[in-house]
């Protein structure tokens, strides 16, 4: 069965294992996918875009408190209310 693979930087295992470093710079700062038997094991991100993704993950959640708090009964839908 195929997988797809979400970058388009692979190294598999034994490049990783040989010289972690050289196959992180081969991705020029974007994700690598690492493949184990042709098929994408895990994908290695710079600290970088790991923390951007942390980032867009946390204002998603807190986009989503912020709708589910305008759907209370008393809290003003607009900040020109207050």
């Amino acid at each position: 069965m195929t997988q797809p693979v979400y970058t388009e930087i692979t190294a598999s295992i034994s490049e990783l294992k040989k010289n972690p470093m050289a196959a992180v710079n081969a991705g020029e700062g974007f994700p690598i996918a690492v493949l184990n038997r042709n098929k994408p094991a895990f994908y290695c991100v710079p600290a970088d875009v790991y923390e951007a993704i942390l980032d867009r993950l946390d204002d998603q959640e807190l986009t989503r408190l912020v709708e589910s708090r305008r759907a209370e009964p008393g809290i003003p839908v607009n900040l020109d209310d207050l």
